[in-house]
């Protein structure tokens, strides 16, 4: 028997007999006791320890270049220093950026919810005002499959999600203006637009600049989160180009409008870094007296000392990071197509930079392979997790985040999860042969 001839085309006689050794396969890495972990999009140890040099750049100087004493109360946008590291990574001006916490999905957080309650565009601009005026909900379009933060910061604070496909390009922008011309509740999209969560792609160009020009088409106060987590990720040289959302947002006269995030969390210390927000004058001014009311100011001496870690050597930085993920990348995409190509039961993405591979199973599959990956002791990011209030309507996508298991694991895992897949794939062929003999042999009795 051909092994990499599609199982749809083997015999019922031949997909039992793959079955058998699967399922005997099975269980013998089911009795090894494997104890993996593919769920979550952590940088490993050895990443971490590529700044360890942190600790004690600082030298007792806590001077930032405007004199502040990075120690001290004040200062909510930041020290100069921050929000120009800011600026090099979103590609902004530092006067359109504030440097906050460790946390940019806190700032998401913050931005929504002041978005909400307080308005970024002035008196009378509060969502939650059109909301109750209206007896309507505010409604975000969310690409999927997509970032389940992002949903979950919706689900928080009471928004309600439309989905919208994700393409190799970004979003089906077809789809987006359509619901954007028929919902005036919709206040914003997100956007992980450079090695999107989960597919890796990166947004071209036509893709970009239909959404800075989605402002001027959507209903009043629309906002575009440009959640920029993976702008200098890149695993290969040439890196792909993303467009200046904020250049062509301001040229379609949407310059306060575009709302940009963007951290070190993936840089330097996961737990410990520097977050970033972009806007324009008017959406900072307010966002940053929303901000006067919960804080004094962010962690300074962060800031200072990150910014002294990381001046002029950002793209060397994440270089030495490239190093360390490539591998588990190529190994993950190595096994999937020595083991499942010519199958044609998934499909997978291929990305060129960021954390994470979206792979497709047959439709109704995702749950059983996340499920038996688990029974042979290899944990996978929940089934329907990519999607709003983690529901995936075709059951199909799994998220696979290779970067914090070792080299050695990513290898065990992926090949674990290779054999789920054709397991499952399979046994719902055989299944579908059998229940059509016997709807066949029920219709000619």
């Amino acid at each position: 028997m051909n092994e990499r001839r599609p199982l749809n085309a083997c015999s019922l006689d031949e997909l039992e007999q793959r079955r058998a050794r699967l399922a005997a396969r099975f269980d013998q890495l089911k009795a090894a006791g494997l104890k993996l972990d593919l769920t979550r999009g952590k940088p490993a140890a050895d990443q971490l320890a590529l700044s360890d040099g942190l600790d004690g750049v600082l030298g007792g100087d806590y001077r930032a270049a405007d004199g502040t004493d990075a120690r001290n109360y004040g200062g909510l946008r930041g020290i100069p220093e921050a929000r120009r590291l800011g600026a090099e990574i979103l590609g902004v001006p530092p006067d359109d950026v504030i440097a906050g916490g460790n946390s940019s999905l806190t700032l998401m957080y913050q931005i929504i919810e002041a978005a909400l309650t307080f308005g970024l565009f002035g008196e009378g601009s509060a969502w939650r005002e059109e909301s109750i005026a209206s007896r309507r909900a505010v409604k975000f379009l969310c690409p999927v499959p997509g970032y389940d933060r992002h949903f979950a910061i919706c689900d928080a604070l009471g928004i309600e999600m439309i989905s919208v496909p994700m393409t190799d390009r970004g979003p089906d922008m077809d789809a987006v203006e359509r619901e954007v011309a028929r919902e005036p509740m919709l206040k914003a999209i997100w956007c992980v637009p450079k090695y999107s969560n989960p597919t890796g792609c990166v947004y071209d160009d036509a893709t970009v600049e239909r959404i800075a020009r989605l402002p001027a088409r959507a209903g009043k106060h629309f906002v575009v989160l440009w959640d920029n987590a993976y702008a200098v990720h890149d695993l290969t040289t040439p890196a792909p180009r993303l467009a200046n959302v904020a250049a062509l947002a301001k040229t379609a006269g949407q310059a306060d409008h575009v709302v940009q995030f963007a951290s070190t969390s993936k840089i330097t210390f996961a737990g410990a870094g520097v977050a970033f927000v972009a806007g324009s004058a008017k959406v900072l001014a307010r966002f940053e007296h929303y901000l006067g009311a919960m804080e004094i100011g962010p962690d300074k001496v962060n800031q200072l000392r990150h910014a002294r870690f990381l001046s002029g050597r950002v793209a060397e930085h994440m270089r030495a990071h490239a190093a360390l993920v490539k591998p588990k990348f190529a190994a993950v995409l190595q096994r999937l197509e020595a083991s499942l190509g010519g199958l044609e039961v998934a499909r997978w993405t291929e990305p060129h930079g960021g954390y994470f591979i979206s792979f497709e199973t047959r439709p109704g599959l995702a749950k059983k392979v996340v499920a038996l990956a688990r029974d042979a002791g290899v944990t996978l990011t929940p089934a329907g997790a990519t999607h709003p209030h983690g529901r995936d309507p075709h059951d199909a996508t799994i998220r696979i985040a290779p970067t914090f298991a070792s080299l050695r694991d990513v290898e065990a895992a992926t090949e674990v999860f290779a054999l789920c897949v054709e397991l499952a794939s399979v046994e719902q062929i055989i299944a579908s042969r059998s229940d059509a003999r016997a709807k066949t042999g029920s219709a000619t009795q």
